[in-house]
């Protein structure tokens, strides 16, 4: 899945008991969206964990830019029902909608989800 939006919570990067790159983060998610014919303002915040190079990519990006996470979703750990988005590829992105067009469209890439 892939979801773009601003850069918050931003979290200073750690390393793992294995050595590996982690950097936790918000991703502040605003974008129009079409649902049974109507359009939708979606506006919401989603937890992220990066680790490895993406990591190390996305530590040197400061808290405010608007960035495109890749990766998918899995629980927060073993006992939570909380979500997390494992983003296993990141982009700066110059547009400000988010990935949508005027109608709420998605552009390539882009999930509605």
């Amino acid at each position: 899945m892939s979801l773009t939006g601003v850069l918050a919570g931003l979290e200073p990067l750690r390393h793992t008991p294995a050595g590996l790159p982690l950097l936790n983060f918000k991703l502040a998610h605003k974008s129009l969206q079409v649902e049974a014919g109507y359009k939708r303002q979606v506006e919401c915040e989603v937890n992220c964990v990066a680790l490895g190079e993406a990591a190390m990519e996305l530590s040197r990006v400061k808290a405010g830019a608007d960035v495109r996470v890749t990766g998918f979703l899995n629980r927060k750990n073993r006992m939570s029902a909380q979500l997390v988005l494992h983003a296993t590829t990141t982009e700066i992105v110059r547009e400000t909608n988010h990935g949508n067009d005027e109608q709420g469209r998605t552009g390539p890439g882009e999930s509605q989800s």
